[in-house]
């Protein structure tokens, strides 16, 4: 089944194009979709801190091939979004409620052009922005699907509160768009050791840096101080007052505790207090990228979304 999609081309169905948000900032997306009288429903992907839709293509194909209508995009400031940094390989934003705001606004003009009912899906970052917006009620997606969310960080080796702080010192130190850690020699090149955070299937990994290449305007590297402390401050936020219990949507969480990116305890937390939440841990099996792991992994989270994703066009929930 993995052999038979080109994971390195755009399937000639599937349209890329830019959606202006409200203040005219240009986001990439790419939208695929499906016959009149066929479509189950529509799900609006939305990818990691520096990551890309085309990493997705495979995964999106599979809900595609299922009779779903797939959009995905790139957040403002990386890979087709343009910069926010002082450089062409740093993430920054000067705070995670803009990207909030990206998403309530396209996912209203998108509500509107797709048909429900309307999934929201996201990897890491993706996936943390994503149940903010739905915990804050600027989205009303009839199911999250999330892909190991960026709730919390495994370097944080101290409290967050200690954590933040320090990081908010570094910000204050110098230029917030510098970056918080070392890439690689060569500025946007990915070290050796990345591979093995992410995914335990080399192929899939390999794909990526075809993409790198092919479309230079892809890479990124590191985060910066900026990103880092307005990171910890949005994490942070979503685990104060009642804001978990808000979510009143079906949640399907597909995560791993062998983790080295995300923290898995923070997950564990956030899942036990949303109200209709599934967490799914693939343990030492799945690095990172779950939906991008080798096959032993892969199969099993993408049938587990494909249940999840029945119960949701059959107009149930969890």
């Amino acid at each position: 089944m993995t052999n038979l999609f080109d994971r390195r081309s755009i399937p000639a169905a599937a349209r890329e194009t830019r959606w202006a948000a409200p203040d005219g900032h240009a986001i990439r997306r790419i939208d695929w979709p499906v016959a009149d009288g066929t479509v189950r429903g529509s799900i609006l992907f939305l990818p990691g801190r520096g990551d890309f839709y085309e990493k997705y293509l495979e995964t999106l194909s599979h809900w595609h091939t299922l009779g779903w209508h797939v959009t995905a995009a790139d957040w403002r400031g990386q890979a087709g979004s343009g910069r926010l940094g002082s450089d062409a390989v740093t993430g920054h934003i000067d705070d995670f409620a803009t990207w909030v705001d990206d998403l309530a606004a396209l996912w209203t003009d998108w509500c509107a052009a797709t048909p429900g009912p309307h999934v929201l899906a996201g990897h890491s970052m993706g996936g943390h922005v994503a149940l903010r917006a739905v915990a804050e009620g600027r989205v009303d997606p009839a199911g999250v699907l999330l892909s190991a969310p960026m709730l919390g960080f495994t370097a944080s080796v101290l409290p967050d509160a200690v954590m933040h702080a320090a990081a908010r010192l570094m910000k204050a130190l110098g230029d917030p768009r510098r970056p918080a850690w070392k890439w690689s020699e060569k500025p946007g090149e990915p070290p050796e050791a990345r591979a093995h955070l992410l995914t335990h299937d080399p192929e899939r990994y390999a794909d990526e840096l075809w993409w790198r290449t092919a479309r230079t305007e892809l890479v990124m590297g590191p985060g910066s101080w900026g990103w880092v402390e307005r990171a910890y401050a949005s994490m942070r936020g979503l685990f104060v007052g009642r804001l978990l219990e808000n979510v009143r949507q079906p949640v399907l969480i597909l995560a791993t505790d062998n983790d080295k990116l995300v923290g898995y305890g923070a997950t564990v937390r956030a899942a036990a207090r949303l109200p209709h939440a599934q967490l799914i841990n693939y343990g030492k099996a799945s690095h990172h990228e779950v939906l991008r792991e080798a096959d032993a992994v892969r199969m099993p989270a993408l049938a587990a979304a494909d249940a999840f994703l029945a119960r949701i066009a059959g107009g149930g929930g969890q």
